[in-house]
């Protein structure tokens, strides 16, 4: 019986085998599992700059496929074709977008933007795209033009920053800030000299004022407490009764119905009181001149 596996036979197998490992290690190196199953999607761009094979399919940040394929559209010239390997579960909606963006690091990538549709693309068909700017077209576009314009301006700053450092009258002011240090320098030292000649008699004078202080507040205790001792009760009771008597003697003076107040208020009263006083200095002048009609001593 003729045997089927031959010497032959098994060198082909072996070198099959051999070329599936290699084009299979081939695509894991590059990122690409090929026994993963995926949803296959194209996106047709006009630019793809820094994207290649393997590169991620990101959404939000999150990678959920990778690029597998980069071809141009020979059919439709101005076209590259990109094929996008996206997870199992994951389905586009028609409004989607694919973005490629580029980092100075890491290279691009493409960012799927998710559309808010029900409705979903099919399996292989086209989703919409859309390029991101450049980072360096960015900077040569926006921030080289901006950079020209101010390098002029630079250059004359850094002339009158030149021409301000040469000028003696510069030279000439800080001379005269290094005397004003050195001055300053010893007034201060002079200062601290004399506050440690003075300070100690200031601080002396303030122990002794601190300490009369302290004398008057003893004083003062002690005239607070024989204030405190005194009868003040007692006094202000005295006080009390001399100005009620005061009141009713003041009282008595104005009302007329009483004697002291007919004194005061009564002209008749008075005019006897008068004539009574008029009378008796005449009796006495009478008997200064007469004492013998109101005197008789007789003898026996």
């Amino acid at each position: 019986m003729k045997r089927i596996f031959t010497k032959e036979v098994i060198i082909g197998l072996c070198v099959l085998c051999a070329i599936v490992i290699l084009i299979v290690g081939i695509e894991f190196l590059k990122g690409v599992n090929v026994f993963k199953p995926a949803n296959f999607y194209i996106a047709e761009y006009e630019n793809v700059s820094g994207l290649e094979t393997a590169a991620p399919v990101l959404i939000d940040g999150y990678k959920v496929g990778q690029v597998r394929e980069i071809n141009f559209n020979y059919e439709n010239p101005g076209k590259v074709e990109v094929l996008l390997a996206l997870n199992k579960n994951l389905h586009l909606p028609v409004d989607s977008k694919a973005v490629i963006g580029s980092t100075l690091l890491s290279g691009s990538y493409i960012e799927i933007k998710l559309g808010k549709s029900k409705d979903m693309i099919p399996l292989g068909g086209n989703v919409e795209t859309a390029m991101t700017p450049d980072l360096m077209s960015n900077i040569s576009d926006n921030l080289l033009p901006s950079v020209y314009s101010i390098m002029p301006k630079i250059d004359t700053l850094l002339y009158s920053i030149n021409m301000l450092v040469s000028d003696p009258a510069i030279t000439a002011s800080l001379q005269n800030m290094e005397v004003i240090t050195r001055n300053v320098t010893y007034a201060s030292d002079n200062l601290n000299k004399i506050m440690g000649r003075e300070v100690p008699s200031i601080l002396g004078s303030a122990n002794s004022a601190a300490v009369n202080l302290d004398s008057l507040t003893y004083n003062l205790n002690l005239l607070s407490r024989e204030l405190k001792q005194l009868p003040l009760s007692t006094t202000m009771d005295n006080v009390n009764e001399v100005t009620a008597n005061l009141v009713k003697f003041s009282d008595q003076l104005n009302n007329k119905n009483s004697t002291l107040g007919q004194l005061t208020t009564d002209s008749e009263l008075y005019n006897r009181i008068n004539n009574l006083t008029n009378d008796i200095d005449s009796l006495i002048l009478d008997i200064k001149e007469n004492p013998k009609r109101y005197i008789s001593i007789k003898l026996f």
